[in-house]
């Protein structure tokens, strides 16, 4: 793999080797490159746990970072994504990993010859998280095969929602969707929340965008969890061995009630801590096939 920019560009062996290298990884495998390898985080929008996940996870492998401020760059003198990349090729960086407002930013870097990692594109892809999520979900079960899942929110706007739902299907996963219907994804198993809760393996929520809602009279955040969030009374109607998961960052008491975001039945920081070894695995594979 020389980059890594879309699951469905992998092959179904090639995540799972990802997932058993990561796993591997959190078991204790070491590599170190000895601080001969630089890897740039380049983010032009806000992020916490995957920049800072990718960043611990270069530091684990022995890798030295560079660490790309948007705010005080010559982005703000007109400097292209391109040649804002090709400066990191120049002076010597091994990979970039990259997030970008933009759907399918990568495809305007063809002309990078050192390795990229999508930390996610527009509302596009984001294929760490998925891949997090993946390995969450077989440490928990052991497998992907016949496990039903429904992810809930904003579907049409998630990158999260739009790589994991195209992944799970290949890993014979039964995948569902439910959210606000202003917000429904064309194409994709819609549901009801309610109908489907009791039978769902994995609950995935998503987060609240709340900077679409500005202005709108209308959104309610209480509304909202009534509806469409989990509460303690959906919580009581999980299977026994059904789990939570949640991309973060989480508005507590929206998508999920507030006492819940670390209940037995929660992931969710477990799938922060396991970003960290996903990430070694992804840069591991790319720097190794340079």
């Amino acid at each position: 793999m020389k980059n890594i920019v879309n699951l469905s560009d992998l092959s179904l062996e090639q995540i799972h080797h990802l997932i058993d290298e990561a796993i591997a990884f959190k078991n204790g495998k070491t590599v170190d490159y000895h601080q001969k390898k630089v890897v740039a985080n380049l983010f032009f929008e806000p992020s916490t746990r995957t920049h800072y996940s990718f960043d611990m996870a270069a530091g684990n492998l022995g890798c030295r970072t560079q660490n790309f401020e948007a705010n005080n760059s010559s982005l703000k003198k007109g400097e292209t994504l391109y040649d804002t990349c090709k400066l990191f090729e120049s002076i010597g960086c091994d990979a970039l990993v990259i997030r970008h407002t933009d759907d399918d930013y990568y495809k305007q870097l063809e002309g990078i010859h050192i390795p990229i990692l999508n930390a996610g594109d527009g509302k596009g892809n984001h294929p760490s998280q998925s891949l997090l999520d993946l390995m969450t979900i077989k440490e928990e079960f052991g497998c992907f095969e016949g496990l039903k899942v429904v992810i809930v929110g904003d579907i049409l706007h998630s990158r999260v929602a739009h790589s994991n739902y195209d992944v799970m299907q290949r890993l014979g996963m039964q995948v569902y969707t439910s959210g606000p219907l202003e917000y429904k994804q064309d194409g994709y198993n819609y549901v009801d929340f309610d109908d489907v809760i009791e039978d769902m393996d994995v609950v995935m929520l998503l987060r609240v965008q709340h900077e679409r809602h500005a202005g709108d009279e209308n959104f309610s955040k209480e509304n909202y969890h009534r509806i469409y969030g989990l509460s303690l009374e959906r919580y009581k109607r999980l299977k026994e061995t059904a789990i939570l998961m949640h991309p973060a960052p989480i508005n507590r008491d929206v998508e999920i009630k507030d006492e819940l975001v670390e209940s037995g039945k929660s992931r969710i920081f477990r799938q922060m801590h396991n970003g960290v070894f996903i990430r070694m695995a992804m840069i591991h594979e790319v720097l190794e096939n340079e």
